[in-house]
């Protein structure tokens, strides 16, 4: 037991390494790195080609990269916004890594980009636990996955800078309780903001890709209890291994995802985004 505990901690340990190179070298060409999760199905793929299609239509330099454990599909879909699109094939990995996505990235990635796009493996449970260098981490949730996601998925959710509710053209057939929605993500991540969507009708869109390019152009992101909470737990064990002990991370390992600077962060105003009841 201790051996798989030990294993994990190192795997993330040089994930986080990995992240926080990562993060400095994109920062250090402009570029802002968004990861986004979400479960199989929310629409994140289809919410992520509008997205880019309207900057690629606003002269926004953007990039994509779309990670599944098979076929190509999503990038062929996204490579229909004319933004540089690359797919990732994780053989069989529930999550990305940032040295992966590293590897993938270099050499390949536009010099320009103002905004990467991550499509996370669609997976609420492995890729929570891993930073990928990200500047900005986007959780989405449908109306047709139930009120309950956030409880379900309390890591997920509970990190998250921005919350992303999708298919809201359908909630009220679906019977979606948005106020329960809203009190489920307050519990699990008080303060964060929360953007209704739809990639049918578009709603939403255009408030969620300015957004986005306002943190990528330096607006202070939020920052969750939840990484105030593992912030702590981690300095704490550091200490522990400075006098001689064992450190190391919990269960549900996380930090800052924002930018990596430790510094106190609020959510900025978000011009169209629900408002929690």
């Amino acid at each position: 037991m201790c051996r798989v505990v030990d294993l994990r901690q190192a795997v993330l340990a040089k994930n986080d390494a990995s992240a926080l190179e990562l993060r400095e070298h994109l920062a250090a060409q402009g570029t802002a790195e968004v990861n986004l999760l979400s479960s199989p199905g929310s629409g994140k793929t289809a919410l992520l080609e509008l997205l880019l299609g309207r900057a690629v239509a606003a002269g926004v330099p953007v990039a994509a990269v779309t990670a599944d454990l098979a076929t190509e599909n999503d990038a062929r879909r996204l490579a229909r916004a004319g933004a540089p699109v690359k797919q990732v094939l994780t053989d069989g990995l529930c999550h990305l890594e940032a040295g992966m996505l590293r590897g993938h990235l270099d050499g390949w990635l536009p010099a320009e980009t103002r905004v990467l796009f991550i499509e996370n493996v669609g997976n609420l449970v492995c890729p929570a636990s891993y930073d990928i260098g990200e500047s900005l981490r986007i959780v989405l949730g449908s109306v047709t996955e139930g009120e309950d996601k956030p409880l379900k998925y309390p890591t997920a959710f509970g990190l998250a800078h921005l919350v992303v509710i999708t298919k809201t053209d359908i909630a009220e057939a679906v019977e979606f309780d948005g106020a329960a929605f809203h009190r489920n993500v307050r519990q699990v991540n008080p303060g964060v903001p929360v953007l209704e969507t739809s990639a049918r009708t578009g709603a939403g869109v255009d408030e969620l890709l300015a957004f986005v390019l306002g943190c990528a152009d330096g607006l202070p992101v939020h920052r969750p209890v939840l990484a105030h909470q593992h912030e702590r737990y981690l300095h704490h064990r550091h200490g522990d291994e400075d006098g001689g002990h064992e450190h190391g991370h919990d269960g549900e390992h996380s930090h800052d995802h924002g930018h990596g600077h430790g510094h106190e962060q609020v959510a900025p105003a978000v011009r169209g985004a629900a408002q929690t009841p």
